[in-house]
């Protein structure tokens, strides 16, 4: 499951940069992993009322909340996958379980 989720996740990110001229190297992964747990901070504040809506919908502000929850999950993997780290042993070390991997 990481594997291919990964894999999509890696094909999405090239193409964004090729598209937009961006160079992913090693610092990158690290800044967008933070930039994202920023943007979903931002989100969940808004959600809470703890930040200015900007004239969101309730939907609006759970659909944002939704969309950064991914943007970093994302970035996690992608950070991940940049530094050979292997999530799937890291989890069951920490978490006592593996993730299904089908």
């Amino acid at each position: 499951m990481l594997g291919k989720l990964t894999e999509q996740f890696e094909a999405a990110s090239a193409d964004y940069a090729e598209t937009h001229g961006m160079v992913r190297d090693a610092d990158w992964f690290l800044l967008k992993l933070q930039e994202e747990m920023g943007e979903l901070t931002q989100a969940w504040n808004r959600a809470t009322g703890r930040g200015r809506k900007k004239g969101r919908s309730d939907e609006d502000l759970a659909r944002d909340l939704a969309d950064e929850t991914a943007d970093l999950l994302g970035h996690i993997l992608l950070f991940a996958s940049n530094n050979r780290i292997d999530l799937a042993s890291a989890i069951e070390r920490k978490w006592l379980f593996r993730p299904d991997e089908g």
